[in-house]
């Protein structure tokens, strides 16, 4: 399904990432996938993962880093010519503003975890935007905690709302180019950037047992729908945010 595309995936952490469900998915159905560390600690972690699907492309990318983002969209450029999909898998959020309540979120905490988690997904769309000549497609990473109030989730509730609303926005810019953007809404996952949550495992329990399939998605089944999403079968899909979560969002 995804023979001959060609497409960039920022944020795997580890083996345990939704980015790299998404990367194993992308790979199988016959994508070249690109993929970024964000350090040199983290590069021990995804070089091993990148040598698993042959990726082409295995570069650092701080996404608050101008000159990074331009040398790797620069690389990509010079060995593919062109860009067919990218998916942001980025997320960040003070540990205190995190931890504490939404009320006393400091502004400065407010400001980094908006500027990482969401007009980062702007800035990789403008220069995605430049090597999608053909069309192409974007897809981030969402959560229910954009759209009702999730017990200590804080401050990522309204960061992930700003998210969704920037999908629908980019997505309407975009699409006249044949650039469609939306976002995939998991339900909760076990990764390193969840695990900074207060009471996550309580969160995990009572996803699994309140979805109506009784039971936590995979990042397995994650990198299936954004498989789809990024396919051409897809095509006509544009601005919306997909639910991926066992049917968890319509409970309650």
């Amino acid at each position: 399904m995804m023979k001959d595309k060609k497409g960039l995936i920022v944020g795997v952490a580890n083996e345990h990432s939704i980015a790299w469900g998404c990367a194993k998915a992308l790979h199988a159905a016959g994508a070249d996938v690109a993929l970024t560390y964000l350090n040199d600690k983290a590069k021990a972690y995804v070089e091993p993962l990148a040598a698993e699907i042959k990726a082409p492309i295995l570069m650092p990318l701080d996404v608050t880093n101008v000159e990074q983002s331009k040398t790797l969209f620069e690389a990509i450029k010079q060995r593919w010519g062109q860009l067919d999909f990218l998916l942001h898998a980025v997320a960040f959020a003070p540990k205190a503003d995190l931890q504490g309540r939404f009320t006393d979120t400091s502004g400065d905490g407010f400001a980094m975890a908006m500027n990482i988690s969401c007009h980062s997904l702007v800035r990789l769309a403008k220069e995605a935007e430049l090597l999608m000549t053909q069309g192409g497609s974007i897809v981030t990473l969402s959560y229910y905690g954009s759209e009702k109030v999730i017990p200590d989730y804080g401050l990522m509730g309204p960061v992930k709302a700003a998210l969704e609303s920037s999908v629908r926005y980019l997505a309407a810019e975009l699409a006249p180019k044949n650039i469609r953007v939306n976002a995939l809404s998991p339900g909760p996952v076990k990764t390193r950037a969840a695990s900074g949550l207060t009471d996550f495992d309580k969160l995990l329990e009572k996803a699994a047992d309140e979805a109506p399939l009784q039971q936590l998605v995979t990042i397995e089944q994650i990198g299936e729908v954004a498989t789809f999403m990024m396919s051409d079968k897809s095509k006509h899909i544009i601005g919306q945010v997909i639910y991926v979560d066992n049917g968890y969002n319509i409970i309650g």
